[in-house]
């Protein structure tokens, strides 16, 4: 179950402010999913270019959720947003990071990553004593689990092929998150109230990735294997 907590009372909280440009908004002007998840992915790499940590240690994200607040709205062209993030559980190697999405001091967007600490060769790194130092206080001693399950695709499910394009791919070779979410935004057919994706694994310049559909739901495969699914329910 997705835990969208409440933002700290104490402990480290980064912010950073951004204005939602032609790039980032959809036809109707309003801040796309994709736009969100490139916002998230660039506070949280900001914050940890602050934090005076071991930079040669890097993140990937496993999963990411967002919503936009009840009776709220998203960001839209033009507006100043900013993001507030902080650190909200941890794991042996992983942490959870809470983001609010905000526009004039209300949050619009609330969010939620679970984030994997790698070492230089890509292979996972325990959290070290630093990281709690600089991260612990706003956790309040939460654990959260870093399990990711397999999510089987229904046979019934629309299945079309998915092209990545050089634009796609991140300084590792693999399809960027934020480019994974611009998937979801060719699916999902209208704003969006929830969203949810799960990377299952990477997805590389050289596989064959198809986008499969069903009705607030989307996979990306590569042959029999499930590299991403997500669900999303429209507003």
């Amino acid at each position: 179950m997705i835990e969208y907590l409440p933002r700290p009372g104490g402990g480290r909280l980064y912010s950073h402010e951004r204005q939602v440009r032609l790039s980032d908004a959809g036809t109707d002007g309003i801040l796309r999913p994709d736009g969100v998840a490139r916002y998230l992915q660039d506070v949280a790499t900001d914050d940890w270019a602050a934090s005076g940590l071991d930079q040669s240690e890097r993140w990937v994200v496993r999963r990411t959720a967002i919503r936009v607040v009840p009776s709220g709205r998203s960001p839209e062209l033009g507006e100043l947003v900013s993001l507030v993030t902080w650190c909200a559980g941890t794991g042996p190697a992983w942490a959870e990071r809470r983001t609010d999405v905000e526009v004039d001091g209300d949050v619009m967007v609330e969010a939620v990553a679970l984030w994997v600490l790698l070492d230089p060769s890509g292979r996972p790194l325990r959290l070290g004593q630093g990281f709690h130092d600089v991260y612990g206080e706003a956790t309040g001693g939460r654990r959260v689990s870093g399990r990711i399950a397999a999510v089987p695709v229904p046979a019934d499910a629309a299945t079309r092929p998915w092209p990545i394009r050089r634009a796609d791919l991140d300084v590792v070779g693999h399809v960027n998150n934020a480019a994974v979410w611009a998937a979801l935004t060719e699916v999902a057919t209208g704003p969006v109230a929830t969203a949810a994706v799960t990377h299952h694994g990477p997805v590389e310049d050289d596989h064959h990735v198809n986008l499969v559909t069903r009705p607030g739901r989307m996979w990306l495969t590569t042959g029999t294997e499930v590299a991403v699914s997500a669900e999303f329910e429209l507003r």
